[in-house]
């Protein structure tokens, strides 16, 4: 699946939630997002419209490899 190309920071933080990503603050356009699931994890998603894909990219990774699956199996679960 390739990365969707017009989706905003608020539709990556309401995926998340899926998660169990919660938001623990915000300074500006940023929200930090946190999960205990598997462990504490943080995650900054900037509320822009649409994300930058380089921006998007280093989020899901980041999300992935702390679930310990690919980015593809995440997009699916989140998007699909």
């Amino acid at each position: 699946m390739r990365l969707p190309r017009s989706l905003g920071g608020a539709q990556l933080i309401k995926a998340l939630k899926r998660l169990d990503y919660q938001p623990s603050r915000q300074t500006g356009s940023h929200v930090r997002l946190t999960t205990d699931r598997g462990g504490q994890h943080h995650v900054t998603v900037p509320l822009h419209d649409p994300l930058r894909i380089g921006t998007l990219s280093a989020i899901l990774d980041a999300v992935a490899a702390h679930h310990g699956m690919t980015r593809e199996q995440l997009l699916e679960m989140l998007l699909g």
